[in-house]
């Protein structure tokens, strides 16, 4: 069984020396010529203006990583819904404590108001 397992790691190996010997012979043979336009923060040639930390509007933010929460949970729920049955009540229990866990993030989510687009 484990015979199996050894073109996955080959190929593992192979993709992390291929990406380390690339960037290892970029930063030996590439060319280092810095100037003031290359150092500056922005090489497009418009000066930074303003104070970049100031603070800024995170609701997409928060939105997108709830999205991502539950999109994950119809991840694992759709395997479960294939083998259904062969799982049993014990699968189904376990199921619907899963999704009781979901259901009361949601409701604490509801609650901080952190899906309200103000």
């Amino acid at each position: 069984m484990h015979d199996a397992y050894w073109p996955l790691i080959i190929v593992a190996l192979l993709a992390f020396g291929f990406g380390s010997v690339t960037v290892l012979l970029s930063t030996l043979l590439g060319p280092k010529r810095p100037d003031p336009v290359k150092c500056s923060p922005y090489e497009c040639g418009v000066e930074p203006v303003g104070n970049a930390r100031k603070p800024f509007f995170i609701h997409y933010y928060v939105i997108a990583l709830l999205f991502l929460v539950f999109d994950i949970e119809v991840v694992f729920a759709y395997p479960w819904a294939v083998k259904f049955k062969a799982m049993g009540l014990w699968g189904y229990l376990e199921m619907v404590v899963f999704i009781v866990i979901f259901l009361l993030i949601y409701v604490y989510v509801l609650g901080r108001g952190a899906l309200e687009w103000e």
